[in-house]
């Protein structure tokens, strides 16, 4: 597979806010609104490679937008190649640290960069890494959030019928255990036995509480139950694995391959879903799922669901895929579901392009 090589001429950070159709109601957080930064990555031979982040904190755009101009500064008339690019804007940041703010930026650089060079290869960015087309499971994850558990039947039938799905995501956290139980027994009851459901914690337990609320949600069938405890107490987490029947997910807070590979290392979970702003982006994701693949894990996918279709077409224990649709109205085809299917576009790269009116409409001030 031959193209042109690209230079970088530089890059485009833009913020903007959307508001959520269903507002996020977690144990640790309560959000209306929905920020990102979206990025282009302009090249001499005029393709730009396009991709985003999601910060959740409206304020942290502050630093966020400036840290990804530097980036396009400091790799002005450099080549387009993705690693050569990871690895260099990963070592400009030795002095300050990997995480954080830091490897969001870094992981916005990375996507736009395999979604040019995939565009001027001519072929989707799966394709470019060796894959083909299709299609990739998803569960919904756009709802359920810590409502009256009577309140969830009905959304939950909604959020089925959005797509087709067969999986959905509920979360957890309520002051009364029972509650939970409830919300549980609920959305079961509205669509069926069938459907896999997958719970989330969001990271609102103590470690006491995990050990009793894991252990009564542990004969209820559940798909995984996803960051009881705070994301780093990988010894908390081990315990919990090792007792439960139900498998442990956790992933989208680690920063890095290594930190997966530390998690697996202490068998802190069953599962891993890494997040690619805090992975790593494309190429973070392609160490991370070698990992997994090596260790038998199986990779499901956090948030970014275009990209995430691509890249797990060509991952080996790819699981599930994560979808939400915070993104679709600032793009002018959003990718499409058929019976809880993610469809790959057939076109050039990751397939996103901006719909500039929206974009226009949403972009706020820093």
């Amino acid at each position: 597979m031959q193209h042109q090589p690209l230079t970088i001429r530089d890059i485009r950070a833009r913020p903007v806010v959307l508001r959520l159709r269903r507002p996020i109601q977690a144990k640790i957080a309560t959000m209306v609104d929905w920020p990102l930064v979206l990025v282009d990555l302009f090249t001499e031979e005029g393709i730009a490679g396009r991709s985003y982040v999601c910060p959740y904190a409206v304020k942290s755009m502050r630093y966020l937008v400036p840290m990804l101009e530097d980036l396009g500064e400091a790799l002005q008339g450099r080549r387009v190649a993705p690693f050569d690019l990871y690895d260099a804007a990963r070592k400009s940041l030795h002095f300050v640290g990997y995480e954080g703010l830091s490897m969001i930026a870094v992981s916005g650089l990375d996507m736009a960069v395999w979604d040019a060079v995939s565009k001027a290869a001519g072929v989707p960015l799966c394709v470019y890494l060796g894959g083909t087309p299709g299609q990739v499971k998803a569960y919904n994850s756009n709802g359920l959030w810590l409502r009256e558990p009577e309140a969830l039947a009905e959304e939950a039938i909604e959020l089925r019928d959005e797509g087709g799905f067969t999986g959905l995501k509920i979360r957890l956290g309520r002051d009364r255990p029972r509650d939970d139980l409830r919300a549980i027994e609920t959305v079961r009851g509205a669509v069926g036995e069938a459907m896999q459901l997958m719970v989330d914690f969001n990271q609102g337990l103590s470690f006491g509480e995990a050990l009793e609320r894991c252990h009564m949600l542990d004969d209820m069938g559940l798909a995984w139950i996803e960051e009881p405890i705070v994301y780093d107490n990988y010894d908390g987490c081990a315990r919990l694995a090792g007792e439960l029947n139900t498998p442990i997910q956790i992933g989208e807070n680690f920063y890095g391959p290594r930190e997966l590979h530390k998690a697996l290392q202490r068998r802190a979970c069953d599962y891993v879903m890494p997040d690619f702003m805090r992975m790593g982006g494309v190429t973070g994701w392609l160490r991370a799922a070698a990992i997994a693949g090596a260790a038998g894990v199986p990779v499901s996918t956090h948030l970014y669901p275009e990209v995430a279709a691509h890249v797990m077409r060509v991952t080996e224990t790819a699981h599930w895929l994560e979808w939400q649709e915070w993104t679709d109205p600032l793009l002018q085809q959003p990718y499409k579901l058929r019976d809880g299917m993610l469809q790959i576009p057939d076109a050039p790269g990751i397939g996103i392009e901006w719909d500039e009116d929206a974009v226009k409409a949403a972009q706020r001030s820093l």
